[in-house]
């Protein structure tokens, strides 16, 4: 779980996904409080944002290739719903092997 988390390559499972945005979206609440204090912050907090973006659209694209789509999919409005309850593909598709075929396999 969470390897090469900046990484555009592979597929992840639902619950990696969900514990990223979770994460995601609290790195964003932090950044939002410490915009509010000063300049600084302000350009600390727009520094900080760049890799978490990064991260979140990596997440993304990765949830979409479990999905055996393309990474743009994540952009349709609501499809972040789909991602998160929907199972991915079994077995291998177009992007790799199945991520609970991969941690059976490293276990």
């Amino acid at each position: 779980m969470f390897k090469k988390p900046f990484s555009f390559d592979g597929r992840i499972g639902r619950t990696e996904y969900c514990l990223s945005y979770f994460g995601y979206f609290a790195a964003l609440m932090v950044l939002e409080l410490v915009s509010f204090k000063s300049e600084v912050g302000i350009l600390f907090s727009f520094v900080c944002a760049i890799p978490i973006f990064w991260f979140a659209l990596a997440q993304g694209a990765k949830r979409c290739h479990d999905r055996n789509n393309i990474g743009w999919f994540q952009i349709i409005p609501g499809y972040f719903f789909w991602m998160a309850f929907a199972p991915g593909d079994p077995g291998e598709n177009d992007f790799g092997p199945s991520p609970k075929q991969s941690a059976e396999l490293h276990a």
